[in-house]
């Protein structure tokens, strides 16, 4: 079979950061004839566009690592090309609130990491501060972040694809493609996908859920693996939505991986509740009794995986209960509200992140971005990478543009 197009770039990953690298690298070399594909039939369909749609400041991350400066650079730029560019979204502020005396040396030192990560507009607040910004919230002492915001991910991601495709008309967006090999024919790759086969110099991949598979695949060799874990939300009723105001965060326990259950105003006015953090069965299931053979072994085949499961055995089983339990999912809800009834929530949607995790059953915390020849692949891009999706982009294109010698390019 011979390859049906001729590309420079071919980008595999409709996702946020995927859509992000496009807009960065033909905003970077306009010339470029760049082909993005995608295996669904809308971009931001997974990870993406169902994440809890908050523009992070950048507060929880470890000084120095690329989390850190791109969350904090990404941000930014998020808010000024929304604004640029007529993606919905709002700036409102958000509260990381503490509820007992043993939280407060942790509040603390999220404070000064918040400093340490250079973050604006953020101040201490006492419990009857709190009251004035979230009068129904009750907590002893907080953290206001006033560059904390939301926004509509999946209007941002397809933005960023139009105003690439803008630049250079010759560029383009494949929706409904799925890639299914990559190999080499002299100095170009040759990409298989299940419409036909596509030559390109270049190929990066901000494959998400599937990154590991990809690399792998491509003959990238490390020992990690990706491992699914589905987020489940409870939305506040129409009687219980006028509760919360903003966003509304718990501290979060240092011993586990994720932030803990929140509350989100999302830019349509609705509020969400979560989200848990469960393992799933399948990589890019939603519904609780999601079921893939392939992705369920893949997952409990590895080592990792079980070191996680042990060492977190009683966080895992109340997250467990409490996605299948509305009644404790509320109990979590009311440590930060506590007037919430049971018909002030009623169930929402769920997200799926992906984690790659070591085999010492440690999640790898970082940005991962790693070169094959002329292939670069986003190995590990968990929250906050919707947030820094263009800081990310940037640094992919600054590795295509060094690494890869992408400038020096001469398009026909």
């Amino acid at each position: 079979m011979h390859a049906t197009s001729d590309w420079d770039v071919i980008i595999v990953g409709g996702g946020i950061v995927g859509a992000a690298t496009l807009y960065k690298l033909q905003s970077r070399q306009p010339g470029l004839r760049i082909l993005l594909l995608e295996k669904e039939s809308a971009l931001a369909d997974h990870q993406t566009g169902n994440n809890s749609g908050v523009i992070h400041s950048g507060i929880y991350y470890k000084p120095g690592s690329f989390k850190a400066r791109n969350c904090v650079k990404g941000r930014r730029e998020l808010v000024a090309f929304a604004k640029q560019h007529g993606v919905k979204h709002d700036i409102c502020g958000k509260l990381i609130v503490a509820t007992d005396a043993e939280e407060l040396p942790r509040l603390e030192k999220i404070y000064n990491t918040g400093v340490a990560n250079g973050i604006e507009d953020m101040t201490r607040v006492d419990a009857a501060q709190i009251k004035e910004i979230e009068p129904h919230c009750e907590g002893i002492a907080g953290i206001r972040v006033g560059c904390t915001g939301i926004i509509d991910f999946r209007g941002a991601t397809e933005r960023m694809a139009e105003v690439a495709l803008g630049i250079q008309p010759q560029s383009r967006v494949s929706l409904g493609e799925a890639f299914i090999s990559i190999s080499q024919d002299g100095d170009r790759s040759i990409v298989r996908t299940g419409k036909g086969e596509h030559s390109t110099r270049y190929a990066i991949f901000c494959g998400g859920l599937q990154s590991d598979r990809l690399a792998k695949g491509d003959g990238v060799s490390f020992p990690e693996r990706i491992v699914g874990f589905r987020g489940d939300y409870y939305e506040l009723s129409e009687q219980g939505r006028h509760k919360v105001k903003h966003l509304i965060y718990p501290v979060p326990d240092p011993r586990f991986p994720f932030l803990g259950v929140h509350f989100t105003r999302m830019t349509d006015g609705s509020i969400e509740c979560g989200p848990n953090a469960v393992f799933t069965f399948k990589r890019e299931g939603y519904g609780k009794t999601d079921f893939d053979l392939r992705d369920t072994a893949d997952a409990l085949t590895y080592g990792g995986t079980w070191k996680l499961f042990f060492r977190n055995m009683g966080y895992g089983i109340n997250e467990y209960r409490r996605a299948f339990s509305k009644r404790l999912f509320l109990k979590t809800l009311q440590r930060l509200v506590p007037s919430l009834t049971m018909d002030d929530i009623v169930p929402g949607r769920a997200g799926v992140r992906a984690m790659l995790l070591g085999t010492d059953g440690n999640m790898v915390d970082d940005f991962r971005i790693e070169r094959r020849g002329n292939h670069i692949h986003v190995l590990n891009a968990p929250s906050p990478a919707a947030t820094a999706a263009l800081a990310i982009g940037e640094q992919i294109v600054d590795m295509a543009v060094e690494q890869l010698r992408i400038g020096e390019l001469t398009t026909n």
